[in-house]
């Protein structure tokens, strides 16, 4: 992938987490790995290390701070193992994917070539080196909305659809059933903004029905309905 090519397009990545950087040398220092900057002998850039290093502070504080507020019966041990599911190292590589940030990373030759963009600790330090780089910019709000929209409520969305169909499938797999799936039957509205319609069907009843804007949203939703309806007996 050409690097020369991709510092063209930052402009683009702001767009898309909606921040627009004063400093335009935050948002470049970033995205650029120390392999990078040291095949510059010339100009070298700096990397991302220090950034990554506040970020991850950053991140802490802010996480901390969401999930002190939206779980206010869970004790300490609880939040901690909460927060760490929804920071660690391959989830904040997810959200970085979610976002195409691995697109925009500035990577060495050898780094490049040896799948340094698809690996998940330079994504995730790139991440939270974004974070870092928001926060300088822009201070503490920009970063956490940035951290609210494009971390946490992403990671909340992906519990919730693991939880929902988890639960589901056990009450499923407990019950005398022979068959159950989940249908896309239908969507509705324009490619950028399309809504999903799909159904939660067991032994070939419809249990569940649920609307959302990508497929598991969609899924989500049904599952939900349907262990409230297998739960209060009304299948």
């Amino acid at each position: 992938m050409d690097s020369v090519r991709i510092a063209g397009d930052q402009r683009e990545l702001e767009e898309k987490i909606g921040y627009f950087f004063k400093n335009k040398d935050l948002l470049s220092q970033s995205l650029t790995h120390s392999s990078y900057a040291n095949e510059r002998k010339t100009d070298k850039k700096p990397d991302y290390e220090r950034l990554e290093f506040l970020g991850d502070a950053v991140l802490e504080l802010v996480s901390s701070d969401y999930l002190f507020h939206r779980n206010k019966d869970l004790p300490e041990g609880k939040l901690t193992k909460l927060r760490a599911s929804m920071v660690c190292e391959p989830a904040l590589a997810g959200c970085a994917r979610d976002i195409g940030l691995e697109a925009y990373i500035l990577l060495g030759k050898g780094e490049e070539h040896t799948g340094g963009r698809d690996r998940d600790s330079i994504i995730s330090d790139v991440m939270e080196a974004l974070i870092g780089a928001v926060y300088l910019d822009g201070g503490i709000d920009e970063a956490r909305s940035l951290i609210h929209t494009f971390v946490l409520e992403k990671q909340k969305e992906k519990i919730s659809f693991r939880d929902s169909k988890t639960i589901l499938q056990e009450l499923v797999q407990a019950g005398d059933y022979k068959s159950f799936e989940y249908r896309l039957v239908g969507q509705k509205g324009p490619d950028h903004d399309k809504t999903f319609m799909a159904e939660a069907v067991l032994d070939g009843e419809v249990i569940g029905y649920g609307e959302g804007r990508t497929k598991k949203a969609a899924e989500q939703s049904a599952a939900e309905k349907a262990i409230e309806r297998i739960k209060t007996g009304s299948r």
